[in-house]
């Protein structure tokens, strides 16, 4: 697909001979709309804005009746009618309506959240208007007005460009790859990425007046399963393996026994489904959600909530130097001149090749600095090439006394490079870098390039820097420092703020291959580095995270696990990472961390109580036919205690919980010696439940069944309260939710039970005997659930000793 206007130019004359980008002429044209004009257009035209697509309610409701685990609870409604239980198939259709409509509900609060988190990342553009530069929201842009587009950016509206030469990526909008250049003339499409140069240019259309008539929607919701979810199912089917291997043998008892098949086959379906999570979906979307809006609250914008349990898991954290662990407030606090010239010479040279349109702090500390010097100017710019992340410096062509004069601005070793004299300028980098600023090089020359002088910015550390990576190290984080600074400049902030002195550059970088290595912080890395260094990280194991903030950050933002954009990221940044942070620095990591720990114990609570309970229940359904030769419960029975099992089991998405003080991992075979251990001795209370009540208490066969139904939501409960704190479960109080759900619970049961209703009525005694005898054994269990928890993992004795916040 092609798009009108595209125009393609080869690269001029005007660039330097050392190798330049498309020339950028100067930015300064027009002094833009008024604000007074700007609102008038704003109120005749509308917002920069496109109308939202709400999903189909209807259609998404019904498509959580669709896929493997409705499908399941779908036949077994059939073959209760088929088999004349009416009741028990209304029963079914029930619990299959009730999850999808609470999945439904939860997706759309999940929705909604998100929908507002979005809202709060809009894009911003920068705009002339009263003859300023300033930033505005895009929502804000109408026909007419100037506005600066620069690497990075997401073009956010249709924009005739006017001064400047820009590569855009239209790939979002058009599917094909490759960068287009535009120049003075051509057109920038609503969606498109600048991903080299910078342009001015007028907006001729907003909104869903755009020639593709809607942007690339910048934040997307994920719909690919997270690690905890794939874990999960991944437990959820080794249970279904074992219950098939009961499955196989319930039925060959029947066939030898004869039982009649329209009893026997409800039963055996009923059996499959109580190891089905049918509750998963909703909690972890409740779950996560929840924890999205805390996070907001906090500073932090989740954008896809898997990344919310992934910080969980995070232990290495990539982070750069420049307004993460330093405020980014640059200015200019020494000038090295060399030769005949002055300081107010240097930052002449090196403000020519500086531009107030892209309000880059660099730039502007170095405008600040020349004109607060008097540095004059030193000629008319006649072309511009706008600092470049992959060359790391910018250029500038001036006509300077009837001459053409090339100025250079960016990493010294590079610019050194360039130049023919052969002055070392490395020891006063050095002394320049070695408390920590950052120096750039000023080179200038017609014919040859020769070194002007040495530049260094002053960024102060953040005040809560060296706090925060104390505390990331506390929480078992390891922290890497990856910055395109030099070697001394990287080296003297990393051992201030007490990240480490083991230093690096990218070359070793480079040179590793696919083995770990022991860096603290590494210097003169380039933006595709960092990509290398996430992927080899996870090779060997590591969940990471990385931090960024430009266009070329986005593929490593993408890659990580959980991928954090600063608060100054540009708009392709904010895109590709998964959490975006609103408040400068990075502290707020430390409470994605904690979040993301909580929802992961939230869901260690659901996985434990899942696995104990499928043994639990399985076996005793199973075991209870072979032995007895009845059935100890009623697939009627089981569907109710499924309904009282889901009711609490989603509050479990609101449990007050701590977080663990090392990262968490998944371990299956811990988890499921725990729920066993857990499992074993429920199962030999269901059998004596059913023997002391059919042959002890006399009871009926039927009035037994409903013991043993009183007795598994009583015993499904207490395992939600043992499972969901490693320590005593009186070591912390359940939420609100949760107690008034099992109170509710244990109530209806009670009511059921002893009035008769949808089974045989026991009396209120028994009732009563029953839940206290629970009660008792679940205080016994607890005594020994910690000593066991230790034994089985005691190399993660961390998860044990939880830390309440």
């Amino acid at each position: 697909m092609s798009v009108p206007g595209e125009s393609s130019v080869q690269p001029t004359a005007a660039a330097s001979a050392a190798g330049s980008l498309d020339p950028h002429v100067d930015s300064s044209v027009g002094d833009g709309l008024t604000k007074a004009e700007a609102h008038a257009r704003l109120e005749r035209c509308g917002p920069n804005a496109l109308p939202e697509e709400r999903p189909h309610l209807l259609r998404a409701l019904v498509g959580k009746l669709m896929g493997p685990v409705p499908w399941l609870l779908e036949a077994a409604v059939v073959l209760e009618l088929a088999a004349g239980k009416v009741v028990e198939a209304v029963i079914v259709a029930c619990l299959v309506i009730f999850n999808a409509v609470i999945s439904f509900v939860q997706e759309g609060r999940a929705r909604d959240a998100l929908a507002l988190l979005r809202s709060r990342l809009a894009l911003q553009a920068r705009v002339r208007r009263d003859g300023r530069w300033e930033l505005l929201d895009s929502e804000e842009l109408v026909p007419g007005d100037l506005v600066h587009v620069r690497v990075g950016d997401i073009v956010p509206a249709d924009i005739t460009v006017s001064d400047g030469v820009v590569s855009v990526d239209q790939s979002v909008l058009t599917g094909e790859s490759a960068a287009v250049e535009v120049r003075a003339g051509g057109t920038l499409y609503t969606g498109a990425i600048v991903s080299r140069g910078e342009a001015s240019g007028e907006v001729t259309a907003t909104g869903s007046h755009t020639y593709f008539g809607r942007t690339a929607e910048l934040m997307r919701n994920a719909k690919t399963a997270s690690h905890l979810e794939e874990t999960i199912f991944k437990i959820v089917w080794a249970l279904l393996a074992m219950d098939g291997a009961l499955v196989v043998a319930v039925l060959a008892y029947g066939i030898v026994n004869h039982l009649p098949a329209s009893e026997l086959l409800p039963f055996v379906l009923i059996l499959v489904v109580a190891t089905v999570p049918v509750a998963l979906p909703a909690t972890f979307t409740l779950a996560t959600s929840l924890g999205a809006v805390e996070l907001a609250r906090a500073g932090v914008l989740v954008t896809h909530l898997q990344a919310i349990e992934e910080a969980a898991a995070m232990d290495l954290l990539c982070t750069d130097k420049t307004g993460t662990i330093t405020e980014n407030s640059l200015s200019v606090v020494a000038v090295r001149p060399y030769g005949e010239r002055r300081e107010a010479d240097v930052l002449a040279l090196a403000a020519a090749a500086s531009d107030e349109a892209t309000q880059d702090p660099i730039d502007l500390a170095i405008l600040a600095a020349a004109q607060a010097a008097g540095a004059p100017a030193v000629g008319s710019r006649s072309g511009f090439v706008p600092f470049d992340p992959s060359i790391k410096r910018s250029e500038a062509t001036l006509l300077a006394n009837g001459a053409t004069l090339h100025v250079m601005k960016g990493a010294p070793q590079v610019l050194a490079a360039l130049a023919t004299d052969s002055a070392s300028i490395d020891p006063d980098l050095e002394e320049l870098a070695a408390g920590g600023a950052r120096v750039l090089a000023v080179a200038s020359g017609s014919s040859a390039l020769e070194v002007a002088g040495l530049i260094a910015l002053g960024d102060p550390l953040r005040a809560d820097s060296a706090a925060l990576v104390e505390r990331l190290h506390e929480l078992g984080i390891r922290v890497v420092m990856v910055t395109g600074d030099s070697a001394p400049t990287a080296l003297a902030v990393a051992r201030e703020v007490g990240i480490g002195e083991r230093l690096g550059t990218a070359a070793e970088l480079r040179e590793h291959g696919s083995s770990e290595f022991d860096f603290d912080v590494i210097a003169g890395v380039l933006p595709e580095d960092k990509l290398k260094l996430v992927e080899r990280e996870q090779r060997v194991g590591h969940v990471v995270g990385m931090t960024g903030d430009g266009v070329n950050d986005a593929p490593a933002l993408k890659r990580a696990e959980v991928g954090i954009a600063v608060a100054s990221a540009t708009d392709v940044a904010k895109d590709a990472a998964s959490i975006v942070l609103t408040d400068p620095g990075l502290s707020n990591v430390v409470a994605a961390v904690h979040d993301g720990r909580r929802v992961y114990q939230r869901m260690l609570t659901y996985t434990l109580n899942k696995i104990a309970k499928t043994f639990q229940v399985s076996l005793f359904l199973a075991l209870g036919l072979l032995i007895t030769g009845s059935f100890v419960t009623t697939p009627r029975l089981v569907l109710l205690l499924l309904f009282a099992n889901d009711f609490v089991t989603m509050s479990l998405a609101t449990d007050n919980v701590g977080f663990s003080s090392r990262p968490d991992r998944w371990a299956v075979p811990s988890l499921s010696l725990v729920a066993l251990a857990v499992a074993v001795p429920w199962l030999g209370i269901s059998f004596a439940t059913f023997f002391v009540g059919r042959d002890g208490l006399g009871l009926g066969l039927a009035q037994t069944q409903t013991l043993v139904f009183v007795m598994l939501v009583a015993t499904g409960q207490a395992t939600v309260y043992l499972v969901r704190e490693r320590r005593h479960l009186w070591a912390s109080r359940p939420s609100s939710w949760m107690l008034a759900a099992t109170a509710l619970d244990l109530v209806i049961v009670a009511i059921l039970a002893t009035r008769g209703i949808l089974m045989s009525a026991i009396s209120l005694a028994d009732v009563g005997v029953m839940i206290g005898v629970v009660l008792a054994v679940t205080l016994v269990l607890d005594l020994l659930k910690a000593p066991l928890l230790a034994r089985i993992r005691p190399e993660q004795a961390h998860a044990t000793a939880r830390v309440h916040a």
